[in-house]
């Protein structure tokens, strides 16, 4: 069975040809998220810092739906490995039912907020530019749910390519939109961050259509929607699917609740505060996503190992994607700390946004090897589908330790958006640690049952 996996190319081959699409996709992600940065940025400072807040309050329910669809990534990757591939199609119809029910909590919970939003102690002038990006926003959550269930099949069966065109095309339809709507070019009315809104609307809706359709009429992806559409799903495939999935979802939003936690934090500073922190974590995203998608290669990869009960490969898979992610972060960190300024500097011209923004990269540059080592870990333990010890790590690191920090630095030690940014090493690194003894431990018992 070891042969099945390993003959041929080496692990960090196979992890950098599953990754470099994915990687490829987030980067075009990036330059979205710089493209509407610097937009809305140099549209005004107001809208940045709006866009930063509702941004960020997003980020929990965004990452909420997308970390729930990550819990079919073991189930599909075990089923794959053994050519099951009509039980596949059944798992992705009973997913995408699944994942468009959880998403209606998300959804219900964010209305609620958008009722609340004038108790969260942002600056009064920029709520009249908060409140309809924050719909347009709400409007976009299930095409993304959508989108990543489909996302998620693809990345288990080993076709990272397909998505990758999608969200690269999506892309550009996202900043061609931006640019005739925040600014009024081509005869359409200015519209500034709500025109933003609506050109992210828009590629999202783009993005669900399209890899439903290829999913639909791709003869590559017969056999799995013949399964879709002929094979009734069990309850027990329910079952599995929210076993694997929740402790995924809670894990990913207890940790992007954490920095929308400190946004709102950095809001309490006012609006230069919070324009500041947008730009730094724009910036961070980098780091985070080129990460992200070797792990999720890692994650691919370690599920194929587990449908075959070889936790010696599963081990060695985490390993070499590890040692990648080391190289990435020691890559990215010079990254921010001899181009950081330059980066900023697409971003406002706003000089006092640009100075306390400077500042920040110091603190940024220190957490990136335990963001990309929980990251590696984190991904490495879903591949196992030993999700929930995943829950209460992130539960303690992110939220009984994390926002506390956060506070504490930021106000307590009067250290401000500075502590803000700091405050991030402190959770990332322990979850780091924890994640990593849980992965070997893991594999350990497999090994010990197999």
């Amino acid at each position: 069975m070891r042969a099945s996996q390993e003959s041929g190319s080496p692990l960090w081959i196979k992890i950098l040809k599953l990754g470099l699409p994915i990687l490829i996709g987030q980067l075009g992600m990036i330059v979205v998220g710089f493209a509407d940065t610097k937009m809305v940025g140099l549209y005004s400072t107001a809208s940045l810092a709006s866009a930063s807040f509702v941004n960020n309050l997003f980020n929990t329910a965004i990452f909420a739906c997308i970390g729930f669809t990550y819990g079919l990534t073991p189930l599909v990757g075990a089923l794959f490995s053994q050519k099951r591939y009509g039980e596949i199609g059944a798992m992705v119809r009973s997913g995408l039912l699944v994942n468009a029910l959880f998403t209606l909590i998300p959804i219900a919970v964010m209305t609620v907020v958008y009722f609340n939003l004038h108790r969260l102690g942002q600056p009064e002038e920029l709520l009249p530019l908060i409140r309809p990006y924050f719909l347009i926003y709400l409007a976009g959550v299930l095409p993304i749910s959508v989108f990543n269930v489909f996302a998620q099949w693809s990345y288990a069966i080993n076709r990272t390519r397909m998505p990758m065109w999608i969200i690269l095309a999506a892309n550009v339809v996202n900043i061609a939109g931006n640019y005739v709507l925040i600014y009024g070019n081509f005869g359409f009315p200015e519209l500034g961050l709500t025109g933003a809104g609506i050109a992210t609307l828009l590629s999202r809706v783009l993005c669900m259509v399209a890899i439903i359709l290829v999913f639909a009429t791709g003869k590559a992806y017969r056999p799995y929607f013949k399964g879709f559409m002929g094979r009734r799903a069990s309850s027990g495939t329910f079952r599995r699917i929210n076993v694997t999935s929740w402790p995924v979802s809670l894990q990913m939003m207890f940790e992007s609740g954490s920095f929308t936690a400190a946004a709102i934090m950095a809001g309490w500073l006012g609006a230069v505060s919070l324009a500041a922190f947008q730009v730094i974590v724009i910036i961070g995203t980098l780091g985070f996503c080129v990460y992200y998608s070797m792990a999720a290669a890692v994650s691919v990869l370690v599920a194929n190992a587990a449908g075959q009960n070889d936790c010696g490969l599963m081990r060695r898979t985490a390993m070499s994607g590890y040692r990648i992610l080391l190289i990435l972060a020691t890559c990215s960190s010079a990254l921010f700390i001899f181009c950081g300024p330059a980066i900023m500097h697409q971003f406002t011209r706003d000089p006092a946004v640009l100075s306390l923004a400077l500042t920040l990269i110091v603190p940024l540059v220190l957490y990136q090897y335990g963001d990309a080592t929980q990251i590696c870990f984190a991904n490495a333990l879903r591949g196992t589908s030993n999700v929930m010890p995943m829950l209460w790590i992130s539960l303690v690191c992110y939220v009984v330790i994390g926002v506390p920090s956060t506070y504490l630095l930021g106000f307590v030690a009067d250290m401000g958006s500075y502590g803000i940014i700091l405050s991030f090493s402190v959770s990332l690194f322990l979850a780091a640690a924890m994640f990593l003894v849980c992965f070997f431990r893991t594999t350990r018992r497999i090994g010990a049952t197999a």
